[in-house]
C-alpha cells in the first residue's frame, strides 16, 4: 500500500459513515471494531485486553512523602540508629523479614508482613531519580510523568498508555476514586474518570483562594468525605480533540452521555458481586472494598488510582506514622485477601508510591523533613515475594545533603510493570529506554 493509498485509507476512516459522528449510535461491539481499525490506521498500539479478562495494575500514592526509613526498618544498622535516636525503632519492634535479613517492617505493617511469608509481595529498596527535587509538587509531577528532573511533560505516564491504546477500548480508560485527577492520568486525549460517593461529579478548577499544590498536598486525598461501599458519581476528563463532524454542542452532549452510561456501567459492576472478605471501616478500606468488587462485577477498565495522603511528617510523626501505616496495611491486606478469594489475585498488582521520602536525621519536632529515596512496595499474585535492589547507605559522608541515594529509578519499576505486567512496549510510555527488574515470574 503506497502513501496515498494509507493516507485515503485513515481519511476514510476518520470521516466515512464508521469514522464520523454518527458512529456514536453504532452498538458497543462494532463501535469498538471501528475504533481499532482506526488505531491501526494511525499506527497505534492496539490494546484489546480489558480488565474483564486481562491484567489489572493499581496505584496507591502515599502523597506527602513516606518515611522510608521507618516503613522499611534498617534496625541493625548503627548510622540509623545515631540519626534516629528517638522516632528510631528498635529491633524488637520491628516485623523481620527473614533471619538473615538486617531490615524489617513498622510494627503497624503486620498484614503486609504476611503477605510477603506468603509471597504476595515484593519490596523494592532505595527508590527514586537522579538530581532529586524536594518540592511536593516539582518531586510529584516527576513521578506522574516519568521525566528527568530537569525536563517537563504535558502528559502523564498512564496518560501516555491511554493515547496508545485503541480508542473506544476499555484499556484507554482509568478510574481514580477520590476528589482528583491524578496527574498521571494527563493524556493528548484525556480519559480519565473520578469516582466518588455523596454526589458531586462536578468539574473542579483550581481557584485563587485554594491551597498551593505544596500546601494541600499532606491532605490531598482528606476531603472529608469516605467513598462508601455503594452509590457514587463519576466525572470524565474527556479532550474535544478531533470527534470527526460532532458540533460543540453535539460534544458536550455525548461526553455527558459518556458520563452517564460509565457511571451506569460502574455501578452494576459494583453490584454484581461482594466483598469476601471484611474491610478496615476507614477512607482508604472503603476505595479498597470498591476496587475490589469493581474487579469482581467485570469492569472492562485495566488501570485504578488511588490516594491516601498525610505523610508530610515534620512534627511529632511517631503517632501519625502508625496511624496512617496501619490504615494503608490493613486495606491493602484485605484488598489481596478479597483478590485471592475471588481468583482474581494473580492477574492483579498493586503499586504504591510516594514523592519523595525522609531525611535521614529526625528534626528537632519529633519528625522529619523532605528527602529522596525511599522503598516502593509491589503486590500481587503474579508477583516475586522478596526484597530487590540494596538498601542505601546511611553513612553521613555516603549522603546527599542529608539524603539516602537512591539505587533504583523509579522509571525501572514502570517499564517492569508496563512490559511484564501490562504486556505493552515501555519505550512508547516512558519515552526512552529503561531496564526493567526482576519481580515477575
Amino acid at each position: 500500500m503506497n502513501h496515498s493509498e494509507m493516507k485515503t485509507r485513515r481519511e476514510f476512516l476518520r470521516t466515512g459513515m464508521l469514522g464520523g459522528s454518527l458512529c456514536w449510535t453504532l452498538p458497543a461491539f462494532l463501535q469498538k471494531t471501528m475504533f481499532s481499525l482506526h488505531a491501526a490506521a494511525d499506527g497505534q498500539l492496539v490494546q484489546g485486553i480489558t480488565g474483564k479478562d486481562g491484567n489489572i495494575l493499581v496505584v496507591l500514592q502515599l502523597a506527602g512523602g513516606n518515611d522510608g526509613l521507618n516503613t522499611l526498618v534498617p534496625f541493625a544498622d548503627d548510622d540509623y540508629r545515631r540519626a534516629r535516636p528517638k522516632l528510631g525503632l528498635r529491633e524488637n519492634q520491628v516485623l523481620k523479614l527473614g533471619a538473615k535479613e538486617k531490615v524489617g517492617l513498622h510494627p503497624a505493617l503486620s498484614g503486609l508482613a504476611k503477605s510477603y511469608e506468603a509471597g504476595d509481595l515484593a519490596i523494592v529498596q532505595g527508590v527514586g531519580y537522579p538530581n532529586p527535587n524536594r518540592s511536593h509538587f516539582r518531586s510529584t509531577e516527576i513521578w506522574a510523568t516519568a521525566t528527568d528532573a530537569d525536563k517537563s511533560s504535558s502528559t502523564g505516564w498512564l496518560g501516555r498508555y491511554f493515547d496508545n491504546a485503541c480508542s473506544g477500548c476499555d484499556a484507554a480508560v482509568g478510574l481514580t476514586v477520590g476528589s482528583q485527577m491524578p496527574q498521571a492520568f494527563s493524556a493528548k486525549v484525556p480519559k480519565g474518570v473520578i469516582y466518588q460517593s455523596g454526589g458531586g461529579g462536578k468539574k473542579r478548577g483550581r481557584k485563587e483562594s485554594d491551597p498551593s499544590p505544596d500546601e494541600s498536598m499532606g491532605m490531598m486525598s482528606d476531603d472529608g468525605s469516605d467513598e462508601g461501599p455503594s452509590g457514587g458519581s463519576i466525572e470524565e476528563n474527556s479532550g474535544p480533540a478531533s470527534q470527526g463532524n460532532m458540533s460543540a454542542l453535539d460534544f458536550l452532549e455525548r461526553t455527558e452521555m459518556d458520563v452517564q452510561v460509565t457511571q451506569k456501567e460502574i455501578a452494576a459492576a459494583s453490584s454484581r458481586s461482594k466483598n469476601s472478605v471484611p474491610y478496615p471501616a476507614s477512607k482508604l478500606g472503603n476505595q479498597f472494598a470498591l476496587v475490589s468488587r469493581l474487579i469482581a462485577g467485570g469492569l472492562g477498565t485495566r488501570i485504578y488510582y488511588l490516594s491516601q495522603g498525610g505523610y508530610d511528617t515534620h512534627t511529632e510523626q511517631a503517632n501519625s506514622h502508625q496511624r496512617l501505616l496501619q490504615e494503608m496495611g490493613d486495606a491493602v491486606t484485605a484488598f489481596l485477601a478479597d483478590l485471592k478469594a475471588q481468583g482474581n489475585l494473580g492477574r492483579v498488582t498493586l503499586m504504591t508510591f510516594s514523592e519523595f521520602g525522609r531525611r535521614v536525621k529526625e528534626n528537632a519536632s519529633g519528625g522529619t523533613d523532605h528527602g529522596a529515596a525511599a522503598p516502593l512496595f509491589l503486590a500481587g499474585g503474579g508477583v516475586k515475594a522478596g526484597l530487590l535492589g540494596k538498601m542505601p547507605s546511611l553513612a553521613p559522608r555516603e549522603l546527599d545533603d542529608g539524603d539516602i541515594k537512591y539505587n533504583v529509578d523509579f522509571r525501572s519499576v514502570y517499564a517492569t510493570v508496563l512490559e511484564k505486567h501490562m504486556g505493552v512496549k515501555p519505550e512508547t510510555i516512558l519515552q526512552k529506554s529503561f531496564s526493567t527488574i526482576n519481580v515477575f515470574g
